[in-house]
């Protein structure tokens, strides 16, 4: 099978039809064989008893419907482990993000050796206060936390070589970062393609501002997980250790200062009374318990589940 075009969708059984039926047009167009696989994720609507349908007509229009709302994350890492072709695409449901870009994502992918093309929407149709210029603060922040020179990380119409998404994993809200998690992974032949923007044509945004902030702490974390999921005593250890050890030698330092002043007889103010005193024994506490978390963080990581579990309630595969 050449693509498998992924969606994810939540409440969006006014824009679902119309763009099954206009990635269906693409693919006869440029004679694809393919399959598009939808995510209900805990839609409330009748946007599953239309999947349904759409599958009586066509086989090749597949569906998972979760039992409740996981997030666009959890939506994509289950498309990921039951699509079955060669390139994968995926694209949010709203009708902003257009299908006649497949032909060259999937030209990309096949023969220019891409690993990963992602969208850049360089003209967006936004409201510019609220997600035009935090989208710019925060892929400018990703792309110098990452290294990886792409305009737009969160755009949701991206190709992938299918080794990608079988080796890697989406969790919690890491989709924005999925780039930062193939890198990690050892793909790192990364593109990008300027591609069309639409205006919502129905409903509304899914994404409030509490976005901004989940973005800034889950970048974070998959700068740290990335580097030290795996090792956790690498960063706890190291870090902890040398806490420890300055501590320590603040401690002693003290100590012999006092015996050296007694013995010559000079007044020196009790150990107890020196700030600095407990500054050191501070510095060997947290030192300590930096050591026990990572030595903690390496049984866990060794004996954890390597996957996260949603419930599904049907499948239309």
């Amino acid at each position: 099978m050449d693509i498998s075009v992924i969606i994810s969708l939540l409440n969006e059984a006014e824009s679902i039809p119309e763009l099954v039926s206009w990635i269906q047009r693409v693919m006869a167009e440029n004679q694809f064989s393919y399959e598009i696989l939808m995510i209900d994720d805990g839609s409330t609507d009748n946007s599953w008893q239309l999947i349904e349908e759409m599958h009586r007509q066509d086989e090749r229009v597949k569906g998972i419907r979760f039992r409740r709302n996981y997030g666009k994350s959890a939506a994509l890492n289950t498309g990921f482990e039951n699509c079955q072709g060669d390139v994968v695409i995926t694209m949010d449901a709203d009708l902003q993000d257009s299908p006649d870009e497949i032909p060259e994502l999937y030209r990309m992918i096949k023969e220019d050796g891409y690993d990963l093309v992602s969208g850049w929407k360089k003209v967006r149709y936004d409201d510019k206060l609220t997600k035009n210029l935090p989208s710019k603060f925060f892929n400018w922040t990703t792309r110098k936390m990452s290294g990886i020179q792409l305009h737009d990380f969160n755009c949701g119409l991206k190709a992938y070589r299918k080794d990608v998404v079988k080796s890697i994993e989406v969790y919690s809200e890491m989709h924005r970062y999925i780039p930062v998690i193939a890198k990690w992974a050892g793909f790192t032949k990364i593109g990008e393609k300027p591609v069309h923007h639409q205006k919502r044509k129905y409903g509304v945004s899914k994404f409030g501002w509490n976005r901004f902030v989940n973005g800034y702490l889950d970048l974070l974390t998959i700068s740290f997980a990335t580097r030290f999921g795996k090792k956790p005593m690498h960063f706890f250890g190291l870090w902890g250790s040398v806490s420890f050890l300055l501590g320590f030698i603040f401690t002693i330092w003290i100590i012999v200062a006092k015996l050296v002043h007694q013995h010559s007889g000079v007044h020196y103010r009790a150990v107890t009374d020196q700030p600095l005193f407990f500054l050191a024994l501070l510095a060997m506490v947290i030192g300590f318990m930096m050591f026990l978390a990572g030595f903690l963080g390496e049984l866990i990581a060794r004996n954890g589940s390597d996957r996260n579990k949603y419930l599904i309630s049907e499948r239309l595969i």
